[in-house]
């Protein structure tokens, strides 16, 4: 069992201010796992003060200084590729496969895009009679979710090094074993002290704490809406900056003119993907009223396909989802989509056969799917698809729009032209066409009630940078 009890404060490793130790728990065998400790706003006052001192010389050091702690940062990753790995696959329950490739490698790919961007980025301009410049906003306060655990931390903490900021970074109490591994390997890279600090813990005390810290400078977070606008209304008083990438039930649009069979199998296996616990997963698949049954068919053949079990065994596709918390909700909702009428082609409550432990769901799709029904309208965050009818394109548009969320839309036809005008109208920040997703360079996040700013790439950089006009300067 690891023993992960410490936190990283000023370039060392210590001891919490008080003992309040956690259980991280396995979720494919219900088993603990690991222990961590939950942090306090004691904890949290160190840090601060700690990053606070550090930025005093880190936001003045120079491109040259920081392109070399990214890339000694890039070799130490690679040195613990594997662990990283086989941490996120007994935290969070990913397959093996997917946490070695996308789950590791996203976390990698945006250090390395940070790099990159940092080399030429333009940090002054001439404007008018007046030098504009962009300095690094202070000291950050990063949160970030159980999902997707790597990626999160890595855009987040890239281009905060980058850009010269300092942060406290506090990852999900539900799947803290990577974070953990990545505090090290920044250790290793001699990131200098106090300018990157970890503590774990709950939103409640930590994240309260961090949000509403009169010397932490901006909040950036990810996670679920509910949680975002606490983060908001803490942070409010101290009126600092506060980015969000938020929940999402994006929409999904098979045109008329699509290859059924191959949309299909795309559609269904994006939202299999990592047990369906992607904020972005195109959860709501909106089809031509007539193609109904066909599609349903497809699909259900498709999610027959999926290899449901232990994450860490050979030819597993899909693993449990993340807690026992998270097993319930979505066991309540699949059980609302039956009660509410909707038809249940495959999948349904309870665990798959043969998986007694673990927290393992049935991969589940429903079709005659209204956007009025429960499972239309909130975010389940495991694997279950909705399929939802449409007369015209221009009511699958106004479908897709009916959402309080903002994060994604997928399209899927070869009619360049109406793709194009489905694509500009969807009130989403990414659009993804006939299964094109973005690269790490493209800009990730939402409208509504999904969040506010931008991460990923050279937009990740803006939200660091506080812009200053220097006038008459000779």
């Amino acid at each position: 069992m690891r023993d992960y009890k410490q936190f990283y404060i000023n370039g060392e490793w210590v001891n919490p201010s008080e003992s309040q130790p956690l259980d991280v728990i396995n979720p494919a065998s219900e088993e603990v796992c690991a222990q961590i400790s939950i942090g306090s706003s004691a904890d949290v006052d160190k840090a601060a003060a700690a990053a606070k001192e550090a930025f005093k010389t880190f936001g003045q050091s120079t491109r040259e200084e920081r392109i070399a702690l990214l890339e000694a940062i890039l070799a130490s990753y690679q040195n613990h590729w594997a662990d990283l790995a086989a941490a996120i696959t007994e935290e969070m329950g990913a397959p093996n496969q997917l946490s070695a490739t996308a789950q590791v490698g996203s976390g990698f790919g945006h250090f390395k895009t940070a790099l990159e961007i940092l080399k030429n980025y333009s940090f002054e301009e001439q404007m008018g009679n007046s030098q504009v410049v962009k300095e690094p906003i202070g000291v950050c306060g990063l949160i970030t979710p159980w999902n997707w655990p790597l990626n999160q931390i890595a855009c987040k903490v890239a281009p905060a090094l980058a850009t010269g900021c300092t942060m406290i970074l506090k990852p999900s109490e539900v799947a803290p074993l990577s974070a953990y591994i990545f505090s090290k390997i920044l250790d290793e890279a001699g990131v200098p002290a106090g300018v990157y600090n970890l503590i774990n813990g709950d939103g409640p005390g930590v994240g309260t704490a961090l949000s509403s810290h009169p010397d932490i400078d901006m909040m950036s977070f990810t996670g679920s809406t509910r949680a975002g606008i606490l983060v908001s209304q803490n942070a409010a008083p101290s009126v600092k900056r506060v980015t969000q990438e938020l929940g999402g039930k994006s929409a999904n649009i098979m045109l008329e003119d699509v290859d059924v069979a191959a949309a299909t199998a795309r559609s269904v296996m994006t939202m299999f993907m990592n047990t369906g616990q992607s904020c972005n997963a195109p959860s709501r698949l909106l089809v031509p009223a007539g193609k109904m049954q066909e599609v349903s068919a497809v699909a259900a053949k498709i999610a027959e396909s999926v290899v449901v079990g232990d994450p860490s065994a050979e030819g597993t596709t899909m693993g449990p989802v993340v807690s026992e918390v998270q097993y319930n909700k979505i066991q309540g909702l699949i059980q609302k989509g039956i009660d509410e009428g909707a038809t249940l082609v495959c999948g349904g409550t309870g665990k798959p056969d043969g998986l007694n432990s673990g927290y393992f769901v049935k991969p589940t799709i429903f079709a005659d799917v209204n956007n009025s029904m429960t499972i239309a309208r909130e975010e389940i965050f495991g694997p279950v698809l909705t399929i939802l009818p449409y007369d015209s394109v221009d009511e699958a548009i106004d479908i897709a729009n009916d959402t309080p969320y903002g994060l994604a839309g997928y399209i899927q036809g070869d009619d360049a032209e109406q793709v194009n005008y489905v694509a500009r109208r969807i009130r989403a920040g990414n659009i993804n066409i006939n299964g094109q997703s973005g690269d790490q360079s493209t800009p990730f996040g939402g409208f509504k009630q999904s969040g506010n700013g931008r991460e990923w790439g050279e937009h990740g950089f803006s939200d660091y940078l506080e812009v200053k006009a220097i006038s008459g300067l000779n």
